[in-house]
């Protein structure tokens, strides 16, 4: 299970093996500032705090910089969670525009992290 806590409101958000942030958050419900969806614009910038992330597909060099690769600056649009990830949004807002999705995310949370129980012995 993967979790994406977004920072300063804390909002927890389940992410699928393989799905991108952008594409987790999505599934969540939210939405945000976004542009081509291909790793070229760079408007999709997230910080991301703590957590490993890699990119699922080639990004473009010259959207992100060597410096912003370094203090963990991604592109949401193509960067798949590793772990778990404590991002921050830049100039975009994130926005709940499905809470319907939301609360069917926050169950798939729970399910996710509460303890396996053993199956019943035959």
């Amino acid at each position: 299970m993967t979790t994406i806590i977004v920072q300063p409101s804390g909002t927890e958000i389940h992410v699928e093996p393989g799905d991108t942030v952008l594409s987790g958050l999505q599934k969540a419900g939210y939405a945000y500032t976004v542009g081509c969806r291909r790793g070229g614009c760079g408007i999709c910038k997230i910080d991301v705090l703590d957590g490993e992330f890699s990119y699922c597909r080639p990004v473009a060099e010259t959207v992100i910089t060597d410096e912003e690769r370094a203090d963990g600056t991604c592109l949401s649009c193509r960067a798949v969670p590793g772990d778990d990830l404590t991002i921050q949004m830049r100039d975009a807002s994130l926005r709940l525009v499905n809470p319907l999705l939301g609360q069917l995310n926050e169950k798939a949370r729970k399910r996710a992290k509460a303890p396996s129980t053993p199956p019943e012995e035959q």
